[in-house]
């Protein structure tokens, strides 16, 4: 019996009702082809998060349609090129053939052996973060035609249909997930509409979950001005919660909005510098903006220049335009004194 090398191998061969998921930057389905590209060495990790990674693997062995997934959060190495480093993977493999200690083929019998305890203290295993959680599970039950959860009819009543009869505090995080993870075209414009009434509590929660699609073009201006708010009454929370929601919108305005915050010293502290950077990364590619946000960025003693350009420059997309921004600057600009220091 030929040994399994890779994880796509594993899902192919056990026949496994397979969804992929990217769990760094975004909770974003992943394509199994690119994984199979990504564990090949053919392509590095398109959004790498901390120089991992991070995917979650939902899937279902068997027969059994109506069972919920079984769902692994593995955290992947990767080196400087973003590319996999394949120890911990193979190792983790080797741990799961052990673990079956069968064939792999009577993996989905009845009588296969259980390996639903598999992630116990595996050094590849993460657990996310309670919003990426969520939307992990809303998308998950989605694309698996499975219920939402119980907390969602509230989320609805209360975001969509504007029921006076239901409190905010009586809303869950899982029902805004899954209202997030199913909304239509033809409800974005009646969530548009609630969003300038939402208290905080509110706001900042579907915030959290909205940055994990691409956010409605009808949620923009109000989305805005609600951070224009924030940004006026000092309340730095949901100013980076919103600047993180919209970081995942195709729509022009983004871009905009992000420069008349970066021509503003006062307001690009490191958090707001950080948000951009984690969820709004596909703005800064521009020729303009990127060298502004750098800028920015070295400009601020408090930000942590280093790790953020690590980390920007480990996406694909942004890696040459961010080392060509650093080569260009001169030794006596913020960023040319930031680099010294490095060298120092």
């Amino acid at each position: 019996m030929q040994s399994i090398t890779t994880l796509s191998e594993f899902f192919h061969r056990t026949g496994a009702d397979v969804r992929l998921f990217d769990m760094g930057r975004r909770v974003a389905p992943f394509e199994f082809s690119r994984l199979t590209e990504f564990e090949a060495g053919d392509a590095p990790w398109p959004l790498p998060w901390n120089g991992q990674a991070r995917l979650a693997c939902a899937f279902r062995l068997g027969s059994d349609i109506a069972s919920e997934p079984l769902i692994w959060f593995l955290a992947l190495p990767l080196d400087e090129q973003g590319m996999l480093v394949p120890g911990p993977r193979d190792a983790f493999l080797e741990r799961l053939i052990e673990t079956l200690g069968r064939t792999v083929e009577s993996v989905g019998r009845d009588d296969a052996p259980h390996i639903d305890n598999l992630m116990r203290d595996n050094p590849l295993a993460f657990t996310p973060e309670l919003t990426q959680q969520a939307m992990l599970h809303a998308q998950a039950a989605r694309d698996f035609a499975q219920p939402t959860s119980k907390h969602h009819a509230l989320a609805h009543a209360y975001l969509l249909d504007a029921d006076a009869s239901v409190n905010w505090q009586m809303l869950g995080l899982q029902g805004i997930a899954d209202l997030i993870a199913r909304l239509e075209s033809a409800q974005e414009a009646q969530l548009a509409e609630r969003i300038p009434a939402l208290p905080i509590e509110v706001l900042r929660p579907l915030c959290y979950c909205m940055e994990h699609r691409d956010v409605a073009s009808a949620c923009v201006a109000p989305l805005c001005e609600r951070a224009e708010q924030a940004a006026r009454s000092g309340d730095l929370e949901t100013l980076c919660a919103v600047i993180r929601a919209l970081g995942g919108s195709c729509d022009s305005r983004i871009g905009a909005w992000y420069d008349t915050l970066l021509d503003d010293p006062a307001a690009c502290g490191p958090d707001v510098l950080a948000a951009m950077a984690a969820r709004g990364w596909t703005h800064l590619e521009d020729e303009q903006r990127l060298p502004r946000f750098l800028t920015r960025l070295a400009e601020n003693p408090k930000a942590n220049f280093t790790a953020l350009v690590r980390d920007l420059a480990l996406v694909p997309r942004l890696r040459l335009p961010v080392l060509m921004t650093l080569r260009q600057a001169s030794a006596d600009s913020s960023i040319g004194q930031r680099l010294a220091e490095l060298d120092r």
